[in-house]
């Protein structure tokens, strides 16, 4: 209010002030009478050159510091004299239009300009000059005033009572700050004491001023302050029990209030749930915390005794598999006051029993397969097929192939859990890689020869090779790098379109060396793509099984990659082939390195 006031009384005392001085200005930029009349008597003159000499020796006889210039201007419009040393104007049309008003309705008009190139304020006023003998216009005379002394002035009292209100205000502030904290002082030290009571600060005391009613509350809150402190140290030292307790178990807990909303979570339970912050969880519902609504309400977590026992949490995060147990927390008078929920990770059992599973149902079925067949021909060579000449060599044959067969897939399988179980050695050397990956090619250039010159239907297809000319030796075992290379090569093989072309590209990168191998086959759908190195898995189960593939070679691939401490992963578009490829980790050998080492060697 105070700040108001001030504002609206400076306002109105600078808008009069401004008007006082405006209409001082216009006064003292006045002409005296006889020059009015010496400038009119000039007009009428005929003799111009002589008239406009006396016109000037007037203008410079009027002495106001007021007028920035002063012009006569005749009735014609033509500019006649000017108080300015600069003449140039002089004999000039006179096309403002304050002057042209004045000659036409012979009355003095008046205005403030403003001129942007200056920056200055100016005050213009013309005067009609008349013919005293015909009363006529015979002139105006043009005044032009600076305005900047009077804003001068009005601005540097602006600033004056600007400065006053400003100190004002600061008094009146300090004075009522001073005013009301000696009003508010007891009550200010009592908030002060409460909310050191709610931080849990119980050692300060509010002072008794007297025995009115602020004094009988500041005595209040004390006696309040050492009670809730007693109950409190009583309160945190079951909470530190309870804590510790929580914070070391193994399984995840969560209690909540009788409605339902959590109030205590552990760290575990954090982990569990994916959260980041407790906050995030107290106060909420322990049916949306856990996503549960809509197969539980409260009351079937504390009645259900399924729920009880236990509850498969399945999907809350992407990778965990929780099982949540409940029980009833009750007073001795049987009222429920909540709920505790006891959450355990059973992922790794879940996974593994399903692994399991999977694992017997695939050998089962994979040795099922050959078993049937071979029962089948060894009980038709049994009837008497083995008696015909023709018959019995080809269902020992089948027999042959069958057995082999089985007999891949369990040493397959025996590699594999010699590689899960960490017993699998290997012989690890430095090997020049493109030399190796080139012999392991020149191989199949020969099996290709030979099966299209044995047999003619064999489909045709040929070996590309891009392979760096560098010497890269990198450190592996060639027995298993080899069984990996066949494994991708026989598959490339396998699915290779009659006369295709299977790629193979080796190159290096600072720390790496990467070998591709691409063939032109049917591709691998996208949904597949993660699960090609899975033990098992075909693509196309049928086709596999009839080429013979037991499903266990890429995977027999990674965990060999694996162990070389490489990489392997491929890149498929359906109908258009697919690519493999194998990232070893490489460290470049420098020449002169190289033969410092086979020298000390």
């Amino acid at each position: 209010m105070l700040i108001l006031t001030l504002e609206i009384v400076g306002a109105l005392f600078v808008r009069q002030l401004e008007h006082e001085n405006l209409t001082n200005f216009k006064q003292q930029i006045e002409l005296p009478s006889y020059v009015e009349n010496s400038l009119t008597q000039e007009l009428v003159q005929t003799n111009t050159k002589t008239a406009n000499r006396n016109i000037n020796s007037t203008l410079q006889k009027v002495e106001n510091n007021s007028i920035t210039e002063i012009r006569v201007v005749d009735a014609k419009g033509i500019i006649r004299g000017t108080s300015n040393r600069d003449q140039s104007v002089v004999g000039q049309k006179a096309n403002t239009q304050i002057v042209k008003n004045t000659l036409v309705n012979n009355r003095s008009h008046s205005e403030t300009v403003y001129d942007s190139d200056s920056k200055t304020h100016y005050y213009i006023t013309t005067i009609p000059l008349m013919s005293g003998d015909t009363n006529n216009v015979v002139g105006v005379v043009y005044i032009r005033a600076s305005l900047e002394s009077v804003y001068s002035t009005v601005t540097s009292i602006s600033l004056i009572y600007l400065s006053a209100t400003v100190i004002t205000i600061i008094i009146g502030l300090i004075l009522s700050i001073i005013i009301s904290r000696e009003i508010t002082r007891p009550i200010e030290e009592m908030r002060k004491q409460t909310l050191r009571i709610a931080r849990g600060d119980f050692s300060g005391r509010v002072k008794v001023n007297g025995n009115d009613e602020l004094g009988q509350l500041s005595a209040a809150i004390n006696n309040l302050s050492i009670r809730v402190e007693e109950s409190q140290e009583s309160t945190d030292a079951e909470r530190r029990r309870l804590d510790g307790v929580l914070a070391h178990m193994s399984d995840g807990v969560l209690a909540t209030d009788r409605r339902g909303n959590v109030i205590i979570i552990n760290n575990m339970a954090l982990q569990l749930l994916g959260v980041d912050d407790e906050k995030e969880v107290i106060g909420q519902s322990i049916l949306g915390v856990l996503d549960i609504r809509q197969n539980y309400s409260i009351r079937d977590l504390v009645e259900n005794e399924q729920a009880q026992n236990e509850v498969i949490l399945d999907g809350l995060t992407d990778d965990t598999i929780i099982s949540a147990s409940f029980s009833p927390i009750q007073r001795e008078s049987g009222f429920v006051s909540g709920l505790v929920c006891v959450l355990h990770d059973i992922t790794d059992q879940v996974q593994e029993e399903e692994e399991r599973k999977q694992f017997v149902s695939n050998v089962s079925h994979e040795l099922r397969t050959p078993l049937t067949s071979v029962r089948s021909y060894v009980e038709a060579l049994s009837d008497g097929a083995i008696n015909d000449p023709e018959l019995s060599p080809r269902f020992l044959k089948v027999v042959e192939d069958e057995t082999e067969r089985m007999i891949r897939m369990i040493n397959d399988l025996l590699s594999l859990s010699r590689m899960d179980s960490g017993t699998t050695k290997l012989d690890l050397e430095y090997v020049n890689i493109g030399e190796l990956f080139n012999y392991i090619l020149n191989r199949f250039d020969m099996i290709i020869k030979n099966e299209t010159a044995d047999d003619s239907d064999q489909k045709k297809y040929t070996i590309d090779r891009h392979i760096t000319n560098k010497s890269l030796w990198v450190e592996i075992d060639p027995d298993k790098f080899t069984q990996v290379i066949d494994n991708i090569m026989n598959n490339a093989v396998k699915y290779s379109p009659d006369g295709g072309v299977i790629t193979a590209r080796l190159t290096d990168t600072h720390n790496h060396v990467i070998l591709s191998i691409a063939d032109q086959g049917l591709g691998i759908p996208r949904k597949d793509l993660r699960h090609v190195f899975d033990r098992f898995f075909r693509v196309d189960k049928a086709r596999s099984r009839k080429q013979g593939g037991t499903g266990l070679g890429l995977a027999i691939s990674k965990e060999v990659i694996n162990l070389l401490g490489g990489q392997i992963w491929v890149n498929s578009t359906e109908g258009k082939g697919s690519t493999f490829y194998i990232a070893l980790p490489y460290v470049p050998f420098e020449e002169d390195d190289w033969d410092d080492q086979v020298d000390e060697d």
